[in-house]
């Protein structure tokens, strides 16, 4: 595989010669499951309540991001940022800077399908769609790359990633079970019948197979220096075996390998690309809750306790007991709801800016912190207004020179970072290979006044489109977004174009020019008839 991503990278993209010290390291965090109205930056009149979601202005649940706040303001923050409206086709459009009507996903259970070379149908896997996967343009520019969290896509070792940490890990065949933790539901038959059981407890519940992500967490390695193998299940040392238990926290587990990761390129004086998918955002089994009725859950399981205070976090060092569902957190964790999630990754974001001030490389490091679709229970995988499309962007980077600051009145879209660490890493891709999204790099550096003059997202065979002034969303409405109304969602749908200005209408055309050629679900659903993928290119090219 090794000797496959090196041709991929030789042959696919032209590298320019920048040396190491000049180019910067490149850290992008993309949150699970945030809309942009859940962090205080964004300044909406609505955020949501603890434990189902939902709509609430109770200051309670309402997150506090000092570290963000500060990074946003000192950078920029991106008032307008759309991706899709669920978690699958949503990296696969950060993944590749591309929309579904290339690379086939979709929506999480739609995706287009191909024949493989051993002439099976199966899903058309991204780095088959879109060779130039986010990955590979760090690499082709010299960067060292890691991935960490979640990773929702199969086939995770042909992405381009030097290393990573996988929570909850990649299943590689039935007998490749993790050994060290029961923290799963998994799908059995009783009588016959499929049904979900938790493995710690054996009871039946009412929930979705999952592997732990959170409390005890499922962690697999890949191309750790340290391992023996390819992917190696964590705890793989008696050290880290002795430690590991149910006050292991899994964002935490990928933070520490992350950071070192970081000091290892960085002695190496090479530059690094962190993709850090963490889970914080998305909803999980709370295994710690004796409560099995899925509407009584927290929705979103707690996180350890932080406190922020002169400037700095503290944290409680968690302190759990208990087995088979029975647990004592002896107040060590906070209670459920997304704003403790938010908070926690604002404390994992000081502790990026830590480290980096520790390896001497703050100034000399972009930040990138977004989120992949709207807040479970308010926006994801709803197409209506932009509710599941609207997110988060954060832009931190001293090493720009950027001639903007603060909030930025422009349009964005997710498909824009790829084509943006293009241009960062200092690569070129050929002109006939289709990027959707567009280069922020130009706008954050000169006086150029606006990004893009429309944002684009997909939903299955629905389609969202927005400029300055109108949106149709995946139900065909139309909106006058001329006016941010204080909940970030509530534009007037407009009814009569007459009541509207030429602007509006004017835009209206062109909006609706656009769509088709994006409109592709029904009549190229699939991968193209030639199968042409990575793969099979780099095979003809062998031959050749």
């Amino acid at each position: 595989m090794k000797t496959i991503l090196s041709s991929l990278v030789l042959w696919c993209i032209i590298g320019l010669s920048l040396g190491h010290a000049q180019k910067p390291n490149i850290i992008l965090i993309y949150a699970d499951d945030i809309s942009a109205r859940e962090l205080p930056i964004y300044g909406a009149s609505q955020w949501s309540p603890a434990p189902q979601g939902g709509d609430t202005s109770d200051p309670k649940y309402r997150a506090q991001t000092p570290v963000l706040d500060k990074l946003a303001n000192e950078g920029v923050w991106v008032k307008n940022t759309w991706a899709s409206t669920i978690c699958s086709p949503s990296r696969a459009m950060m993944m590749t800077g591309r929309y579904a009507h290339l690379h086939k996903w979709w929506h999480n259970k739609d995706k287009g399908k191909w024949t493989n070379e051993k002439g099976r149908k199966e899903t058309w896997p991204l780095y088959e769609s879109s060779p130039y996967t986010i990955a590979h343009i760090a690499k082709a520019g010299g960067y060292a790359t890691y991935w960490a969290g979640k990773t929702q896509m199969s086939g995770v070792e042909n992405f381009g990633f030097d290393e990573a940490v996988f929570t909850p890990g990649e299943i590689q065949s039935k007998s490749d079970e993790n050994p060290y933790t029961d923290f799963k539901i998994i799908s059995k038959k009783q009588n016959g019948k499929k049904v979900l059981i938790n493995e710690d407890t054996g009871d039946k519940v009412d929930y979705y197979q999952q592997y732990g992500w959170y409390w005890q967490p499922h962690v697999q390695l890949m191309n750790h220096p340290d391992a023996k193998q390819q992917f190696e299940w964590w705890p793989n040392t008696p050290e880290s075996r002795q430690s590991y238990g149910l006050n292991t926290y899994g964002p935490d587990v990928e933070l520490d390998f992350i950071f070192d990761f970081m000091k290892r390129k960085q002695k190496d004086e090479q530059p690094f690309f962190i993709y850090h998918t963490t889970h914080l955002g998305h909803d999980g089994w709370d295994f710690f809750s004796s409560e099995t009725d899925k509407d009584k859950r927290e929705k979103w399981p707690g996180t350890p306790k932080i406190k922020w205070e002169n400037g700095q976090y503290t944290k409680t060092q968690p302190h759990i007991t208990g087995d088979a569902g029975q647990y004592d957190t002896h107040g060590t964790v906070t209670e459920g709801g997304i704003h403790n999630h938010i908070n926690y990754l604002d404390y994992q974001v000081w502790q990026y800016m830590k480290k980096l001030k520790e390896l001497g490389i703050e100034d000399n490091t972009i930040l990138i912190f977004c989120a992949d679709n709207g807040t479970s229970g308010y926006g994801k995988n709803v197409p209506v207004s932009q509710k599941g499309v609207h997110v988060p962007l954060i832009i931190y980077a001293p090493c720009l020179n950027m001639s903007k600051q603060g909030e930025q009145d422009i349009l964005a879209n997710i498909s824009d970072v790829l084509p943006t660490i293009v241009d960062i890493v200092g690569i070129k891709v050929p002109e006939s290979y289709e990027l959707n999204g567009e280069s922020l790099l130009t706008y954050l550096t000169t006086d150029q006044k606006e990004h893009r003059e429309w944002i684009y997202s997909y939903h299955q065979e629905k389609q969202l489109i927005r400029g300055k002034n109108v949106m149709i969303d995946g139900k065909g409405n139309y909106y006058n977004t001329a006016k941010t109304p204080k909940d970030l969602i509530s534009y007037p749908k407009i009814t009569d174009w007459s009541k509207v200005s030429e602007a509006h209408r004017k835009e209206k055309k062109m909006l609706e020019a656009i769509m088709p050629q994006f409109d592709l679900h029904a009549t190229e659903h699939d991968a193209p008839a030639s199968g042409i993928g990575r793969m099979k290119k780099l095979k003809q090219v062998e031959k050749q």
